[in-house]
């Protein structure tokens, strides 16, 4: 096997990363063999300080915002830790590379006014797809779940008042679902039924397969297009926006990074800032010396 396929299996089958995970790591990798010449598991042995910080230039020069850049970064450190962890390099090239500084862009969010209403959903061909993307958007929302989450969603983990997510790394947490959503659920779960589609994935395309997942990027996309003024239109805003309407409305950053399955408190700590606004509402309302008392 060559170096990538080990890493690529080292991926899939010990650090238990997703197939959509893997698959961009190794992407990162090829391309880092493509601009660095490299052709052979010998040459990988010959890369140096030097051809790394090439490789950061190249990819500037390639007109990749500076995030894009440090995730392919990452890619390649990953690569040759395991190299090094398997003994195929004595020296890690990449060890003292740094990555760009960071713009600083807040998160974008659906304002509540631009929430949309069920009906924006009646151009669907049928009403299984009608359905389907409503119960999409819905679940992205009301529980903030990654898009590899809501495709992978089972039947057995969801109950009337709560989901089970098995999110990254294996890792599992319980979120709590309203019951009108639970209600959207069971809707659509009747609906499959009768279709011929029981299984053990909650959603599955009309032809009963599993959801691709550029199918559901381009079905938030279209609808949030529809909804709102947005410029960046994915499910992660959709993600975005479940945490800063909760943060609004009165929630812990603590209970927000538990539902989101966030590993650090300063992941969540990004959506302090789009609350200053309703901080600030609240502050002009309630202080004696506020604004507009």
């Amino acid at each position: 096997m060559t170096y990538i396929e080990r890493f690529e299996s080292y991926l899939l089958h010990e650090k238990r990363f997703s197939f959509h995970t893997v698959t961009a790591y190794i992407k990162d990798v090829e391309q880092f063999y493509d601009l660095s010449g490299i052709e052979t598991d010998g040459h990988v042995r010959e890369v140096n300080h030097r051809v790394m910080r090439n490789f950061l230039v190249d990819l500037v020069e390639k007109g990749l915002e500076n995030t894009s850049v440090n995730r392919k970064l990452s890619s390649v450190k990953t690569f040759f830790r395991f190299l090094r962890q398997v003994n195929e390099i004595t020296i890690n090239p990449a060890v003292k590379v740094k990555g760009l500084k960071k713009k600083k862009t807040l998160p974008q969010f659906v304002p509540e006014k631009q929430l949309w209403d069920k009906e924006i959903f009646s151009e669907e061909d049928s009403e299984y797809d009608q359905l389907l993307v409503e119960l999409i958007m819905e679940l992205f929302y009301q529980t903030g779940i990654r898009l590899s989450e809501l495709i992978e969603l089972k039947n057995v983990n969801i109950s009337s008042n709560q989901i089970k997510v098995v999110g990254k790394r294996s890792k599992e947490r319980i979120i709590p679902i309203a019951p009108a959503l639970f209600h959207l659920i069971q809707k659509f779960r009747l609906l499959k039924s009768q279709e011929g589609m029981d299984g053990e994935l909650l959603i599955v395309a009309k032809n009963g397969k599993k959801l691709n997942p550029k199918f559901v990027y381009s079905k938030v996309n279209h609808y949030l297009g529809k909804a709102t003024n947005l410029s960046k239109k994915s499910p992660h805003v959709l993600r975005h926006t479940f945490a800063t309407h909760m943060l609004n409305n009165g929630a812990s950053l603590e209970t927000i990074k538990k539902i989101l399955g966030h590993a650090d408190l300063s992941s969540t700590q990004i959506y302090t800032h789009n609350s200053f606004k309703q901080i600030k509402t609240i502050y002009e309302q309630s202080h004696p010396r506020g604004v507009r008392r």
